[in-house]
């Protein structure tokens, strides 16, 4: 039986070249010459520093901009507080991977709803999605891409 999953992924290759795209705008930027403003990637998370708070939601916005150009979307970006230590201003940005729980079982709430002649399972941060019929699993994977799930999704393991 055709199957797929509902996933919430982010890709690290990816995101290494999105922040290395940020750090390269703020070094040519006129308005960073001889300010430390810097990015650090750490796994899923990226520090933002610099020396005002102004600077460090700028920097945001290019890694913001970044992202979307490598394909990652931006609303797995979670960004903390801003933090400020002597000279400089600190904001972590972490990238969500997973579904949780509750968005699991509304997405499976949301596929249910539709009537579709297909079966939904959460498996962990995953949901699988299971049906007769290829075209009943692209009527799914079109209803979840319309809604807004709380969370990026993308679908993969398409098995035919």
């Amino acid at each position: 039986m055709p199957s797929f999953d509902v996933v919430s992924e982010v890709d690290i290759h990816q995101l290494t070249n999105a922040v290395d795209q940020a750090a390269r705008i703020v070094g040519n930027r006129f308005d960073f010459k001889g300010i430390e403003a810097s990015f650090e990637r750490e796994e899923r998370s990226v520090v933002l520093t610099a020396e005002a708070e102004f600077q460090v939601s700028q920097m945001e916005d290019m890694l913001r901009a970044a992202l979307i150009k490598c394909d990652i979307d931006p609303a797995a970006m979670d960004v903390s507080d801003m933090l400020t230590t002597g000279k400089t201003v600190r904001a972590t940005v972490v990238l969500r991977h997973g579904l949780e729980a509750s968005q699991c079982k509304a997405i499976v709430k949301r596929i249910k709803d539709a009537k579709l002649k297909v079966q939904a399972q959460i498996q962990g941060d995953q949901v699988r999605v299971t049906g007769k019929k290829r075209d009943d699993l692209q009527q799914v994977m079109a209803l979840l891409r319309e809604e807004d799930n709380g969370a990026p999704v993308q679908f993969n393991n398409f098995r035919d």
